[in-house]
């Protein structure tokens, strides 16, 4: 998912960053709002960043230019909402350009757009989706951070199509072919990746119950002995 430094056009790139700006203004605002008004989620935040940081710099090489990995963002957006992840997304996408080399700065707003915002918006929304059809909190966890996961790769997809368009399908056809070659790697790992969460938010139920209570993820006395 990470695009590679240079790999984009520069019209391009800048244009992704144009996009990618607002969202982290305003969950720069939602990030210091949640602090300000729940300062004991700190610690929490903090984990659901290094959550991120970890899954995402697991690193398999896929289309050229990019590379496939969990994202971790799925987590992140059902616990404090996708602005906040905007935030915590886009600082762990810097860190890995800057100390990994895992994704690019010219091309930091195109993986934010996908990574961070695209990601955790499906998520989010998958999640609530699922909550509310009666789902249980494991199969709404599990479907947030695997669905959020591929997302990712799909707006992936339509960037580098939109960059290296087919010669003889055009744009269309460029989407199909890097969306394929992502899907080898990509959907095993999303399928993890919501597994995994899964047993994070269990875990979280044991020892943080009354946090996950106050941010809306447990709504049910029972859940938290799930």
């Amino acid at each position: 998912m990470h695009i590679a430094e240079g790999y984009l056009p520069p019209v391009q790139a800048a244009a992704w960053f144009a996009v990618s700006a607002p969202f982290v203004v305003h969950g720069s605002r939602a990030l210091v709002r949640q602090v300000r008004e729940d300062p004991e989620s700190k610690l929490l935040l903090g984990a659901a960043g290094a959550f991120t940081f970890a899954l995402s710099a697991l690193k398999i090489p896929s289309v050229t230019g990019s590379c496939s990995h969990p994202t971790g963002t799925g987590l992140g957006a059902v616990l404090f909402r996708p602005p906040v992840m905007s935030v915590l997304g886009g600082i762990v996408l810097l860190f890995q350009a800057v100390l990994l080399a895992h994704g690019g700065l010219s091309t930091l707003g195109a993986n934010i757009f996908s990574m961070a915002i695209v990601g955790p918006w499906v998520a989010y929304g998958v999640y609530l989706l699922a909550r509310r059809l009666g789902g249980s909190l494991d199969v709404a966890v599990f479907l947030a951070a695997a669905l959020g996961g591929l997302a990712t790769y799909c707006v992936t997809s339509v960037q580098l199509a939109l960059a290296f368009p087919d010669p003889a399908s055009g744009f269309l056809g460029a989407v199909a072919k890097f969306g394929s070659i992502f899907a080898v790697t990509q959907i095993p790992l999303a399928i993890s990746e919501g597994l995994l969460s899964v047993l994070v938010v269990r875990l979280l139920t044991r020892v943080s119950g009354d946090e996950l209570r106050r941010l809306g993820v447990l709504r049910k006395p029972q859940e938290v002995s799930a």
